[in-house]
């Protein structure tokens, strides 16, 4: 299922460009998010969220950083709770309620809904459910941090988001358990090790593409790895993960 050989070769060119301290001090900031979301998303607090709670969690999501006021016009804030309620306590599979969650932002970019639904289960529960955005695989673009590690033969695509989350929620597993192997989990044993790594494997992709397409005044304005990590993650700037 994975390439172990380019797993370990794009750690590697990772290593290149940031020090594995600087990897660890990554995986240690989305555990500071996974508590900041733990904490307003409680099954007691949720139904109770305010409008300003809702944004700050909407800041902290790279593709709804800035987008939260248009995103609560489409979605007003009674609507918005109660689907973040029943993506994360609701009653049947996982597949039906991811979808019924991106199905409810109507108007809103189906990559947007999906990053959204995607980041509100990791970081409210990291063990049980994983992150996809639209760098680890866009279904619309076909490209993505996770093609490049699985072998060529897995397919990412499916008819609904629902189905989408779990088959790459099955890539993700098998990336996972394969850390050792390819070096990474020592950033960090818990999946934030392997979101890091997916994360740094798509910015050394884009790095290659503006590369090739871009001018070179453009590159020099690039952010370097670990802040492009750092930002496509959510967690640059940590003040607003406190109380």
């Amino acid at each position: 299922m994975v390439d172990t050989d380019s797993a370990k070769e794009f750690m590697q060119e990772v290593l290149g460009r940031v020090s594995a301290e600087e990897l660890i001090a990554i995986a240690e900031r989305l555990e500071v998010k996974s508590r900041f979301f733990q904490k307003l998303l409680s099954r007691e607090h949720i139904g109770e969220l305010q409008e300003e709670e809702i944004l700050k969690l909407l800041r902290s999501v790279f593709s709804t950083r800035r987008s939260g006021k248009k995103i609560l016009e489409a979605c007003p804030v009674e609507v918005l709770r109660i689907s973040m309620e029943t993506l994360l306590y609701g009653d049947g599979p996982i597949e039906i309620r991811f979808q019924a969650f991106c199905d409810g932002l109507a108007g809103i970019d189906s990559r947007v809904s999906s990053d959204l639904a995607g980041e509100l289960l990791h970081y409210t529960f990291p063990n049980q459910y994983w992150l996809w955005c639209r760098w680890m695989w866009d279904p619309k673009l076909k490209t993505g941090a996770l093609p490049l590690v699985v072998m060529e033969g897995y397919d990412l695509e499916a008819p609904s988001l629902g189905e989408v989350y779990l088959k790459v929620g099955k890539a993700i597993a098998f990336v996972h358990h394969t850390g050792e192997a390819a070096g990474f989990q020592k950033i960090s044993r818990s999946l934030y090790g392997t979101d890091v790594f997916l994360c740094s494997v798509y910015v050394i992709y884009t790095y290659t593409v503006l590369r090739m397409r871009m001018t070179q005044e453009f590159n020099k304005v690039v952010p370097e790895l670990a802040e492009f990590t750092r930002r496509l993650l959510g967690i640059n700037k940590m003040e607003e993960f406190e109380n």
